[in-house]
């Protein structure tokens, strides 16, 4: 299979320096561990409850089909060009340079952004599993510690990351089960009946506007699946594998999240402590209950795991991207940055980037830890951003011509299908960006969309006056070329 692959590669312009050390299975432990349905869950569980209520839940099935989309079109692509970095070289084949360039450079920082701020929500955790105070000196510390553990890991090779990725998922889907098993056992305060009781939440703005912005925690979870394609030259037969390996991640990522939201859910004794304030920290105070001392350390390991895998997947995504950037000549700095090691068969220096740019990051935090917060307001827009990018350039090249011919094609539906992926990330950016604070600062309520179109600037500004998509010769805008 891996001369096949080979060949494949070599069709599309490339020779791969990569070792096809991850397995199917790994891969898919890649995507979920970047999805991560306790870093998720457990991060954003307090806010979404005292927004919506109980019915906040619904979210994650609604995101989920939406994102179902978005993965099936994506499978398309990937199969047909099975390429590292993902959503960079995508973009490059289906529309072009240009496109490609700012669909890249978007996606980069989002998910640098992000990376620091899975180390960043670290903190808290570590500090506690350490019995330390969890100071914002103690966080950065901690969140630091996860970034050099990541990366330690990361420069090891595939093999070492693939093992991580299956290690980590694991830790993670038993941990989900059985927390959420012994919630459900022991602590369980109401029926399913809840799921469907506000309990008061979004009483003064309606409903559905709650809704909208409790479903947040949905918008937030289900990301990571592109990462399977992230490392495509690393899989075996990636044209099929990688296209199944982002349908699971969804799907099984997506019931494990559901079902540990649940399973808290249904533990929370007082739902009206949680939506007035009184309560500002649900997810402790449960774990707290049903753990005690002991076995709360036990959790809080399991959760750290879920934490340093994410940042493991994030960081192995950054570093690919960064590299495909390189090896095309797109980036500055592309001579050192599609440099590989030898011995690991990685790009170490992409991988040294992906480890520091998120640093300064979390040490931005010793200024303003506002500043933090806001510097990362940007990420899950910037992600969603990059998505759409693509998912547009797929919709233009099939109303141009363009019909996927890898081993994953959608067939007649494919077209329904990608438009309905359009329309299901639109309306995602739009309740993303759209402003709940009226009484904050008119710069805070629009923070999201202004972080967005500041990326955004800055990267047209420098597509426009260095124009790096004039370097390199590697094909572009070629998949509708090649049905003509």
């Amino acid at each position: 299979m891996t001369s096949t692959d080979d060949g494949r590669l070599a069709d599309l312009g490339y020779t791969s320096e990569f070792r096809r050390d991850m397995s199917l299975w790994a891969n898919f432990s890649l995507g979920f561990t970047y999805l991560s349905p306790v870093v998720w869950i457990y991060t954003l569980f307090a806010v979404s409850l005292a927004t919506g209520g109980p019915p906040m839940i619904w979210s994650l099935l609604i995101v989920g089909a939406g994102q179902f989309l978005v993965a099936l079109v994506f499978g398309e692509i990937v199969s047909q060009y099975p390429l590292t970095g993902g959503i960079y070289p995508w973009a490059r084949r289906l529309w072009g340079r240009r496109w490609a360039w700012m669909t890249g450079w978007v996606y980069l920082v989002a998910l640098l952004v992000t990376i620091a701020s899975v180390a960043y929500g670290a903190g808290p955790y570590l500090s506690a599993f350490l019995g330390i105070e969890a100071s914002t000196t103690n966080t950065i510390m901690c969140a630091l510690v996860i970034l050099a553990v990541a990366v330690a890991v990361n420069l090891a090779g595939t093999r070492v990351l693939a093992m991580a990725a299956i290690i980590g998922f694991t830790a993670e889907l038993v941990g989900a089960l059985a927390v959420g098993g012994w919630l459900l056992l022991t602590q369980r305060h109401h029926g399913l009946g809840v799921l469907f009781d506000s309990f008061g939440a979004g009483s003064e703005s309606g409903y559905f506007a709650a809704f909208l912005a409790a479903g947040l925690i949905g918008i937030f979870q289900y990301y990571g699946f592109e990462a399977c394609g992230d490392v495509a030259e690393e899989v075996p037969d990636p044209t099929r594998r990688i296209p199944k390996a982002m349908r699971m991640t969804i799907y099984v990522g997506g019931a494990a999240a559901t079902f540990v939201c649940l399973a808290l859910l249904l533990a929370v004794p007082d739902f009206g402590a949680v939506i007035s304030g009184a309560s500002a920290d649900p997810v402790s105070e449960v774990l707290t209950t049903a753990f005690g001392p002991t076995g709360l350390r036990v959790v809080l390991g399991v959760v750290l795991l879920s934490f340093l895998s994410c940042a493991l997947s994030l960081q192995a995504a950054a570093s690919r991207l960064l590299y495909s950037y390189a090896r095309d000549g797109m980036i500055v700095g592309s001579e050192p940055l599609s440099r590989f090691s030898a011995v690991r068969h990685v790009p170490p220096y992409a991988l040294l980037v992906a480890a520091v740019v998120p640093a300064l990051v979390v040490m931005g935090s010793i200024v303003s830890e506002d500043a933090l917060v806001k510097i990362i307001s940007f990420a899950t827009l910037g992600i969603y951003l990059g998505f759409q990018m693509v998912v547009l350039a797929a919709l233009r090249a099939r109303l141009r011509g363009w019909r996927p011919s890898g081993p994953f094609t959608l067939g007649a539906a494919g077209l329904a299908v990608n438009v309905g992926a359009l329309v299901y990330g639109v309306l995602a950016i739009v309740n993303m960006i759209w402003p709940r604070t009226p009484d904050a600062p008119w710069y805070d309520n629009w923070l999201v969309a202004l972080s967005g179109l500041v990326v955004v600037g800055l990267g047209a500004l420098y597509l426009f006056a260095a124009r790096p998509h004039e370097h390199g010769v590697a094909p572009a805008g070629d998949a509708i070329q090649e049905e003509r």
